[in-house]
């Protein structure tokens, strides 16, 4: 069989439309989610600074909640309330747990949920 020099070689209109949506897809899916694991970044850095905190265990339910919200507002988290802490603390021990859950819209009626469920651990049971 020989080559023919003349044959074509390409994309056709429905390779890249299928192309063109499934990049767009992707796209939208970065530019809407990106930003929400950038800001729970934040607020696994803000428990994980809690750990470094002097005397911790020690400090009262306001205190720590004070605490995380400041480092919060520096931060810029703005999904994440002191409604989402739960704090448990048997004598020494003490563990401050934050969990919420951040909806977003993507186009039409689908929404992405998306659930985060961070803890920190410090003293001994």
């Amino acid at each position: 069989m020989a080559n023919f020099p003349f044959t074509q070689k390409g994309l056709t209109l429905v390779g890249f439309l299928w192309t063109s949506f499934l990049i767009g897809f992707f796209s939208l899916l970065v530019l809407k989610i990106g930003p929400v694991y950038l800001e729970h970044y934040k607020v696994v850095s803000s428990l994980k600074s809690l750990e470094k905190e002097s005397e911790l265990a020690s400090k009262s339910r306001e205190e720590i909640l004070s605490l995380l919200q400041k480092r919060w507002e520096i931060n810029m988290v703005e999904r994440v309330s002191t409604q989402d802490v739960r704090i448990l603390k048997e004598g020494s021990y003490l563990k401050v747990e934050v969990a919420y859950d951040v909806a977003e819209h993507l186009f039409g009626n689908v929404d992405v949920l998306l659930h985060f469920d961070d803890q920190v651990e410090v003293g001994s049971n």
